[in-house]
């Protein structure tokens, strides 16, 4: 049976999904069944919100002052389990709420759901991959045509309503592309976080 919630590298994350509109070469579910302390993130159906609220009233959250919406699928495509379990998560712990995502939620949903997620999100870290839609397209595969400045446009949306937010990108970009992913975050006034390849 999955996990809906699991650590790694001392964080706890948020397995609501499975369901993604991208289908990224890099996608670290192709190549193991989980991560951390969960033996699979592979759910049968996805957990409903009851499912999700029981997971988050079984585990001990001493110690752990972030929870993030990050695993087996893109969290945003579960918006509304997202949204009422971290009402619910916030109404039992002081704990800050990040998710992680490709930024394609408004694509995915027909609509703006940041002041939504500005409700009880935190932090959001948008996943940018790529210096230019090209190389994007080729990575991350997604399901939407014209994703690349739709994710962008998503993510300096974001930074106006939610404090914490940022693009990150993997440090095994070569230098020049990650100089232009630098240019990219600055011109849209978001922080560009360089993530290690782990």
């Amino acid at each position: 049976m999955a996990k809906i919630i699991y650590t790694y590298h001392n964080q706890i994350y948020a397995n609501i999904t499975n369901k993604c509109d991208c289908a990224c070469t890099f996608c670290v579910r192709s190549q193991h069944d989980g991560i951390g302390d969960a033996d699979t993130l592979w759910h049968t159906q996805d957990p409903t919100l009851e499912e999700i609220k029981q997971a988050i009233d079984a585990f001990d959250f001493t110690g752990y002052d972030e929870f993030v919406y990050c695993g087996y699928g893109e969290p945003t495509c579960a918006l509304e389990n997202l949204l009422e379990s971290a009402r619910y998560l916030k109404s039992k712990h002081p704990i800050r709420v990040r998710v992680n995502t490709n930024g394609l939620a408004n694509l995915y949903h027909k609509r703006d759901i940041i002041p939504e997620l500005a409700e009880v999100v935190d932090s959001v870290s948008v996943s940018l991959n790529a210096p230019n839609a090209e190389e994007y397209e080729k990575v991350t595969r997604p399901a939407f045509p014209d994703a690349y400045p739709a994710m962008l446009d998503f993510a300096e949306e974001c930074s106006r309503v939610i404090a914490h937010t940022q693009l990150s990108i993997v440090d095994v970009l070569p230098e020049e592309d990650i100089r232009k992913c630098q240019e990219i975050a600055d011109s849209r006034g978001v922080h560009l976080k360089i993530r290690k390849f782990s």
